[in-house]
């Protein structure tokens, strides 16, 4: 086989074919953490917001306080 102007033998041939599958591999790995890391991080607001409905906890600010009783917010203050 001529790749590029150079015969390959088997062992390159080989080689070439292990790389590719080895790539494949990795590639299909990556694919199911990052599936596995989005179903968990999903997995855990559920259980966070059902804990806290439970709780009664509400995601909205209370009325009675100002910005000026929480302090400065952001990077600048």
């Amino acid at each position: 086989m001529t790749l590029f102007g150079t015969t390959l033998d088997t062992a390159q041939i080989a080689g070439l074919v292990g790389l590719l599958a080895t790539l494949a591999l990795w590639l299909i790995v990556l694919g199911r953490q990052r599936g596995y890391a989005r179903w968990f991080r999903q997995w855990e607001a559920d259980r966070k917001a059902a804990r806290d409905a439970e709780q009664g906890i509400s995601k909205t600010p209370s009325t009675d306080a100002t910005d000026a009783d929480q302090g400065p917010r952001g990077p600048w203050g």
